[in-house]
């Protein structure tokens, strides 16, 4: 078993200590899902309109407004203990105000898949979920050995992702969607660039480059009547296929699906 000694330490390098009756106000919405597989569902008080997963269960649990639009009238009357935020999801000037409010800020920020072991043990270490905490880490464990066997047998491809149109934009390879993919063998395009979710134009060479443009269901729900328009930009030699996008981006339990998920997605077969 693995030791929960260093699991109460937060991305933003802060020691929480063990909260065994929390209230718990979760702006992220793959951690909400998160803390139901951690058993944690009791106490669970507040979510984002985003937090749908998982689906039914959620829907006694009190919205609070978006991850970029907290209503913080609604989210005090909760009284939290704790509210879990993310680097990336959440706004900095938002993390202040819930200090404010005297809530403890767990904040986290996987960059990686393997990212998901340390998740499972801080707030399994913070909220006394350390048995399903560990049990997710062997869940995890098996699905990435198997998605690693699954990579050694397949050629390397490149594809292009695409998360938002008007303006097109994609993904660097230092996210953790594009680290995702790299699990699979699939190498994300433009290799180098200076944002982690850069615009690209419609001639930029990346379109041409790629193998497949894969089309993300969020942030931007790119639906079958957006492929005909991305195939003329991308060629007739290009794969254009949706994909599910919280299965690539969507840390915490979902990310143990999400490599299952991509071992059995054929980017040179018809849309899935």
């Amino acid at each position: 078993m693995e030791s929960l000694t260093d699991a109460h330490i937060d991305a933003e390098g802060r020691r929480h200590p063990v909260a065994l009756n929390a209230r718990i106000v979760s702006l992220v919405p793959s951690i909400t899902e998160l803390l139901f597989s951690l058993d944690l569902a009791e106490q669970v008080v507040g979510r984002t309109t985003f937090c749908i997963h998982p689906a039914g269960k959620v829907d006694g649990v009190r919205r609070i407004g978006g991850t970029k639009t907290v209503n913080f009238e609604r989210l005090a009357a909760l009284h939290p203990t704790h509210v879990i935020v993310n680097i990336d999801e959440n706004r900095k000037e938002d993390v202040a105000a819930l200090e404010a409010l005297g809530a403890q800020v767990v904040v986290t920020h996987p960059k990686a898949p393997q990212d998901n072991l340390a998740l499972y043990r801080l707030l399994g270490g913070i909220f006394g979920r350390g048995t399903q905490a560990q049990a997710l880490g062997r869940a995890f464990r098996r699905e990435l050995a198997a998605t690693r066997t699954f990579k050694a047998g397949r050629v390397t491809r490149t594809v292009l992702y695409l998360i938002w149109r008007k303006p097109w934009m994609t993904v660097a390879r230092d996210t953790y969607i594009s680290r995702t993919l790299a699990l699979a063998g699939w190498m994300t395009t433009p290799a180098h660039t200076t944002t982690r979710y850069p615009e690209i134009s419609t001639d930029d060479p990346c379109w041409r480059q790629a193998d497949a443009v894969l089309l993300s269901s969020e942030p931007y729900p790119f639906k079958d009547k957006h492929i005909e328009a991305i195939q003329a930009l991308a060629g007739p030699r290009t794969a254009v296929r949706l994909i599910d996008g919280e299965m690539t981006s969507w840390y915490g339990s979902r990310a143990i699906r999400g490599l299952r998920y991509l071992r059995g997605f054929d980017i040179s077969s018809s849309a899935q």
